[in-house]
């Protein structure tokens, strides 16, 4: 199956603005006898890097170490006793503007009938106020003046104090020279210098940087400000998300490994990239089974085992050496999903996000909308719940960092501070990117200096503003379209929310506050 390039009226979303980004042209499909591509990491960008190469029918080997695919956002079976469960490392939120993820699923599930929405998802926070996103308009900039009047985080004598040359700073943007532009400035300092209402942060840190599993002081701020740009300031699409009706692995990546599967791709899972040789032509991938393979790499693992290869693969160039050691791991996040012997109050939110509660980042009541959780709560009358503690800074022991959640979940949902713990699943890893402050044009990018060998993962550098789930798919897919190129062949489009943004309003209010 070939997918080929979209019509020109064709948009990926409800937004109008969204921006194609052409690839290069060339053949419909790769033909000439050629050693495979291997695909280290069966995460999303190792997906799309496979899909992209694979369907211009590239020979592509997906090396996965887990059992299922979906990396960091896999799901795995569990039992207990004689119920058989699911477990994931935690909530994910599938925005709209995530065009390149989505199209990477539409490739199993054309209609995304795999996805369902969330009408809402509040943020509480400790000192009683709650605000809500479900009526916000759509459009830039009326969301952010709806938002400000309704948000009950934001009083007259905070904005009559806010910076209003650095708020400007928002709403003109140009990618990816902004990334650039904030070089060495942390998310805390940028709303500092802002002149952010401190009632108001939970609604910047909590929701942007926590979610990149960073604290605050490490978070770079050209991050912050491509996250207001992409999901608020510079899109259409809305600030609600959808959300899988099923445990991810069921409903999205093992039909996506048998569309690869179907198109030729020889996926191994249970399998490790041990060691990469670069000193070669053509690069020397060896695996932990003992088995050898000549053949280009596209790179798509964690921040810690991309570090350990590269370090190790003799590639002369140093000061990418450099670049590579400079890969940082963001602070680790704990998961905690709790079957309970009774059901969470139905006014209850599918997912609550939460400010001032000790390591408590946010709640899922998984029945929801996932199917497998809502059976089990239908069959034993509990409800299935998950907790999130991001950005873990503190030394306390698993078993303090769950007292303490318990106790914040008590405090947010007090009808289950009776509730029993019929079974649960805790884990907290270690493995995802740290977006630093560090200067933008360091970072690692798609090409590498050995022409047979890309990157890929939602902590390799695009200058596109995307983040998350959508920067893996997105760099998975710009991997596979630097080989195709290199072959001839034609690229995959790809779709971003504007990658500019000045508002006449931006324009006006900068000519006022400049005048005497």
């Amino acid at each position: 199956m070939i997918i080929g390039r979209r019509s020109a009226s064709w948009q990926p979303g409800a937004d109008a603005r969204a921006m194609r980004h052409p690839a290069a042209a060339g053949s419909p499909r790769f033909i000439s006898a050629a050693e495979p591509v291997v695909v280290a990491g069966g995460g999303i960008a190792g997906i799309a890097a496979a899909v992209g190469l694979a369907e211009r029918s590239v020979p592509v080997i997906l090396i996965e170490p887990h059992d299922q695919l979906g990396g960091r956002v896999r799901a795995w079976p569990v039992a207990h006793g004689a119920d058989h469960v699911t477990m994931s490392r935690g909530f994910h939120a599938f925005f709209r503007q995530y065009y390149n993820l989505r199209a990477l699923l539409r490739r199993a599930d054309p209609e995304l009938r795999a996805l369902v929405p969330l009408a809402d998802y509040p943020l509480i926070s400790a000192d009683g106020h709650t605000d809500s996103f479900a009526s916000i308009p759509r459009t830039p900039p009326v969301n952010l003046a709806a938002f400000v009047i309704q948000s009950p985080s934001f009083q007259l004598r905070d904005l009559a104090a806010v910076n209003v040359p650095a708020a400007l700073e928002l709403l003109d943007v140009d990618f990816p020279a902004t990334f650039s532009q904030y070089n060495g400035e942390s998310a805390t300092a940028f709303l500092d210098r802002l002149h952010f209402p401190a009632r108001a942060r939970h609604l910047a840190l909590e929701v942007f940087a926590r979610s990149f599993f960073a604290h605050p002081d490490d978070f770079a701020a050209g991050e912050l400000v491509a996250m207001f740009h992409s999901y608020f300031l510079g899109s259409s699409e809305g600030l609600l998300f959808d959300v899988p009706r099923d445990d991810y692995d069921s409903c999205l990546w093992s039909p996506l490994r048998r569309y690869l599967e179907r198109l030729g791709v020889e996926v191994r899972t249970g399998e490790v990239v041990a060691s990469v040789d670069a000193s070669r032509d053509l690069p020397r991938i060896g695996l932990a089974s003992g088995t050898e393979i000549d053949a280009a790499l596209v790179l798509a693992t964690d921040p810690a085992t991309t570090r350990q290869l590269a370090m190790d693969c003799a590639m002369p160039d140093v000061q990418w050496l450099d670049r590579v050691a400079a890969l940082r791991n963001a602070p680790p996040f704990a998961v905690w999903r709790l079957w309970l012997d009774r059901l969470v109050a139905d006014h209850r939110p599918a997912f609550l996000g939460t400010s001032g509660f000790g390591p408590l980042d946010n709640v899922s009541v998984l029945e929801r909308f996932e199917d497998g959780a809502r059976l089990w709560s239908a069959a034993r009358g509990g409800s299935v719940v998950e907790l999130h503690a991001y950005a873990l800074v503190d030394e306390s022991s698993n078993q303090q960092l769950k007292d303490q959640l318990l106790a914040e979940l008590h405090r947010v949902y007090p009808e289950l501070e009776a509730a029993g713990i019929v079974a649960e699943e805790f884990l907290i890893m270690n493995d995802c990117p740290l977006h630093g402050t560090d200067a933008w044009e360091q970072r690692l990018t798609v090409e590498t200096p050995h022409p047979w060998i890309a990157l890929a993962g939602d902590g390799i550098r695009c200058d596109f503003p995307v983040a998350l789930m959508e920067r893996a798919a997105t760099t998975g897919f710009l991997a596979a379209n630097k080989f195709l190129s290199r072959y001839g062949v034609a690229g995959h489009d790809l779709w971003t929310v504007p990658m500019h943004s000045r508002h006449r309003l931006a324009r006006s209010l900068h000519h006022l506050a400049s005048r005497p």
